[in-house]
């Protein structure tokens, strides 16, 4: 996903300026180098720069002789260039995945299962994490940090609706709508710009539906259940009614850009932590408040695990290993979660920051879902968003976007077997 993801994913990838992209690969490598290809967990540039060297310089003096390169890469075009790199025997011998790029490298034999890495801190991480990162048991990457994304209100705007109590579920979303387009704002921020991922606009709301993307042996697209009808619909009909901004169809998930940082609309959905800064210095911080995921029929957001995965080709596991191993130990996942402001997928570590947006967040991970691993999930979910385009602006009738777009995606999965 632009990762994610943290926005998991969407908002570091506007946010993060390209990195240069390297001839460094793994297949090349030798005993006494390794080279680790890093996307913007931590959003700040110049913040980023200066920690990674540190882990540079840190992991270099506990391996005398070996010579560490981080490469600082760009979220855009970031499946391809992996996708690209590993299949052809090079890239890097570390690389940070998600859960949903694994299954398809994992596929093509391009991922090395790394459960001697974290074997003897397995007991302490998040159960969930470590399943996201599985494929058929087997782990193919070492959890680092774990996103999670929630609701985020504007309390002014709210207030000056008459909103006392911030919408907490589709109804009083529905509820609230007429109150907000009366004092001249939207209701609800929305990503449906074809470079958004689906996991922070659509995905949330099917979930909550109880709809899935996938039949439960992920051989078919299932999004055109009665549910997915029913959660596009929802989107639809505010969008028509002016409740969701006409900005939606370009909105790539970046607060400062979107309806949502300018003030325009009242809340957002699927928003990470970091974010409340950002919301807080444009709004100022007593009218940022924030809550738990949506409900409808089940209550679940959006949040996933980041892991560091090993090359297959890779010339130098051991160090890779060790390398995870390093990354993995409390101090290290302590300090990542201080400098990204993502949340620990370890027990034994504790989120930093102690305020009560902190806590809200973490509060939230208990509803957290990664999605549903499948190695078309990325194809697929290209095909959607045209199709939720199509139905937002008129074109076609919700059924009928889903219903197409199931139709390329089932013809996607039976070339793919």
């Amino acid at each position: 996903m632009k990762p994610n993801l943290t926005r998991v994913t969407a908002t570091l990838a506007v946010l993060a300026t390209a990195g240069a992209l390297t001839a460094a690969c793994g297949s090349g490598s030798s005993d006494k180098s390794l080279t680790v290809w890093m996307y913007p967990v931590i959003a700040d540039q110049a913040a980023s720069r200066t920690y990674w060297q540190q882990i540079e310089k840190d992991f270099e003096a506990a391996n005398s002789g070996l010579d560490l390169k981080i490469e600082l890469q760009p979220w855009d075009n970031r499946d391809q260039k992996v996708a690209t790199a590993l299949s052809g025997g090079k890239g890097p011998d570390v690389v940070l995945l998600g859960p949903d790029q694994i299954p398809q490298y994992v596929q093509n034999g391009t991922l090395a299962p790394v459960d001697a890495a974290v074997a003897d801190a397995r007991s302490s991480f998040l159960p969930g994490a470590l399943k996201a990162l599985s494929v058929d048991g087997k782990l193919y990457a070492a959890p680092i940090y774990h996103t999670v994304t929630s609701t985020l209100y504007n309390k002014k705007l709210l207030d000056k609706a008459g909103i006392k109590k911030p919408p907490e579920t589709w109804d009083e979303i529905r509820a609230a709508a007429p109150k907000l387009k009366a004092a001249g704002v939207a209701t609800l921020d929305y990503s449906a710009s074809p470079e958004a991922s689906l996991n922070l606009n659509y995905y949330p709301l099917l979930w909550q539906a109880g709809g899935t993307v996938f039949s439960p042996d992920g051989k078919k697209a299932a999004f055109n259940s009665p549910a997915g009808v029913e959660a596009l619909t929802f989107l639809v009909d505010l969008y028509k009614s002016g409740a969701i901004p006409k900005s939606a169809l370009n909105n790539k998930n970046v607060l400062p850009d979107q309806a949502l940082g300018k003030q325009q609309v009242a809340m957002g959905f699927t928003n990470v932590p970091a974010e409340v800064k950002t919301a807080g210095d444009a709004w100022g911080a007593d009218n940022v408040v924030v809550g738990l995921p949506l409900r409808y029929r089940k209550q679940v957001g959006f949040g996933l695990p980041g892991g560091l995965g090993v090359n297959a080709k890779s010339k130098n596991k051991a160090k890779a290993e060790a390398f995870l191993r390093f990354m993995i130990a409390p101090e290290r996942i302590s300090g990542l979660t201080q400098a990204s402001g993502f949340l620990s997928p370890r027990t034994d570590v504790k989120a930093t920051g102690g305020d009560a947006s902190t806590a809200k967040f973490t509060e939230a991970l208990t509803y957290a879902y990664p999605g549903e691993p499948n190695a078309a999930a990325r194809q697929v979910m290209s095909l959607l968003s045209a199709e939720i385009q199509a139905a937002l602006t008129g074109k076609k009738q919700p059924k009928q976007a889903l219903d197409d777009a199931a139709k390329q995606a089932d013809d996607l999965l039976a070339r793919q077997r």
